[in-house]
């Protein structure tokens, strides 16, 4: 009786100490977020029909935009929109809202680190201050593999980013996702889109997250910091395959998809801080 009485103090708290503007923030993150995967997905897609584009991932979108017409003003917003999808992870992997597991909340908080640079590096070139070029995921491999124990550390790596990979995959495939969204509060084509775009994104991303710890694990087993590749080293690998365009051009519209479904999630996903609108 003690135990359910704390647990539920424990939540009024949470709800009191988490303002609504925090929760708009997060919702604009999501957003944001979807944004962000929408552009990789279209300059995939293109290259993949060959009319422009390239296989790049998040921080080469990110250079590509500040190329484009008011892309510095479209940088801040994703950048600041980023910030909140930050602020929430770490909301969900400090205050643990929804009652999960220690791995979970762990993988929130990693979630927000990732983020955290992505944010960072959006606002950086939106200042004219990210010139740098290379490959992120190289350094730091380098860096690890030169540690104690690296290749055990990014071999570990690459499994996380597998399993993570293949969770997405289920997820997807099972539609377990459809549990986030206040279904309630969504008409039939909300519904749809939310389960259409969710499905084919989250597949699509399970694909190329796999792709990617793949590359870790194969850095770990021959200590070379070269065969470590991002999301844009997978969809460059997935385009040198047999069909490789068709395969590229299908995962780039996943891509395309689970953007969609994370504006949409940003908008009707159970969020159980503040008021509730």
């Amino acid at each position: 009786m003690s135990s359910s009485m704390t647990t539920s103090a424990q939540a009024q708290q949470t709800k009191e100490e988490i303002k609504p503007w925090i929760r708009r923030f997060g919702r604009f993150g999501y957003m944001a977020k979807g944004v962000v995967y929408g552009l990789v997905g279209v300059l995939a897609f293109m290259a993949a029909i060959g009319v422009g584009g390239k296989t790049t991932g998040t921080s080469g979108m990110l250079r590509t935009l500040a190329g484009v017409q008011f892309g510095e003003i479209l940088l801040w917003l994703v950048g600041i929109g980023l910030i909140g999808y930050v602020i929430w992870d770490f909301i969900k992997a400090i205050k643990n809202p929804q009652n999960k597991g220690a791995i979970s909340r762990i993988g929130y908080a990693v979630s927000g680190v990732i983020y955290g640079a992505l944010a960072f590096n959006a606002i950086k070139i939106a200042m004219n201050a990210g010139n740098s070029s290379g490959n992120s995921e190289q350094t730091l491999s380098a860096k690890l593999l030169s540690q104690p124990f690296g290749q055990w550390i990014v071999g570990a790596i690459g499994v996380i980013i597998i399993g993570y990979g293949l969770y997405e995959l289920y997820s997807g495939w099972s539609e377990r996702f459809m549990k986030q969204f206040k279904t309630g509060q969504m008409d039939r084509h909300e519904q749809k889109v939310a389960r259409k775009s969710g499905k084919m994104g989250l597949i699509s991303r399970g694909v190329v997250l796999g792709l990617i710890g793949f590359f870790f694990v194969q850095t770990a087993m021959t200590a070379n910091p070269d065969q470590a590749k991002g999301l844009d080293g997978a969809l460059s690998e997935l385009a040198q395959t047999p069909y490789g365009q068709w395969i590229l051009g299908v995962v780039a519209l996943g891509l395309i998809l689970y953007g969609i479904y994370q504006i949409i999630r940003g908008r009707h996903e159970h969020m159980s801080f503040g008021k509730i609108k």
